[in-house]
C-alpha cells in the first residue's frame, strides 16, 4: 500500500506557543496536558503534545476522553500506544501514533498502528510525525483502511 497519496496537511505548529517547558537540572522537560506532569523533552514528545493541543483546541475533544501512553498486550507482548480518544461509551474511537519529525512515515510505521488498532478496535487512526499526517478509518465490511483527504467530522 502506498501512503503517498493520503497525506493530510495539518498545522501542528500553530500551537507551539501553548507548550510549557522547564529546565530541571540538566534536563529540559515539557508539560503533558493530559498526564498533568512534566516529561523529558524529546522530539516525539513535542509531536505528542502538539497533537493533544490540536485535539483539544481545534477538534474540541474533551481532555477526559483522552489517554496517553498506556500499555496494551498484543500477541503476548506488552506495547504502549501514544494517544487514544474514547467515545461516549468509553470505547476506543481514535488511535493516534506519534513519531519524531525525523522519522519518516512508512508502511512499517503504519503496520505498527494497525497492530494497535487490531487490539483496540478503534475505528479511526491518525499517524503523524508533525510533517506527514495520515487519517484513516477501518471499513469493517471490506476489512480495508479508507484514508481521508481532510479531517473528518468526529
Amino acid at each position: 500500500m502506498s501512503l503517498t497519496n493520503h497525506h493530510i496537511s495539518l498545522d501542528w505548529f500553530r500551537y507551539k506557543d501553548h507548550l510549557k517547558t522547564k529546565v530541571e537540572g540538566d534536563k529540559v522537560k515539557i508539560y503533558d496536558i493530559i498526564r498533568k506532569k512534566y516529561m523529558i523533552l524529546q522530539p516525539e514528545e513535542v509531536v505528542r503534545q502538539l497533537c493533544l493541543l490540536w485535539l483539544i483546541e481545534d477538534q474540541e475533544i474533551s481532555r477526559n476522553s483522552i489517554q496517553v501512553e498506556k500499555t496494551i498486550q498484543i500477541n503476548g507482548l506488552m506495547r504502549r500506544f501514544d494517544i487514544v480518544v474514547y467515545d461516549k461509551s468509553i470505547k476506543p474511537y481514535i488511535l493516534i501514533e506519534c513519531k519524531a519529525p525525523n522519522i519518516k512515515i512508512t508502511q512499517t510505521t503504519f503496520d505498527q498502528i494497525a497492530a494497535y488498532q487490531w487490539a483496540l478496535h478503534a475505528p479511526y487512526l491518525i499517524l503523524t510525525n508533525s510533517i506527514e499526517n495520515y487519517i484513516a478509518r477501518m471499513n469493517t465490511t471490506s476489512k480495508c483502511y479508507e484514508f481521508f483527504n481532510e479531517v473528518p467530522k468526529w
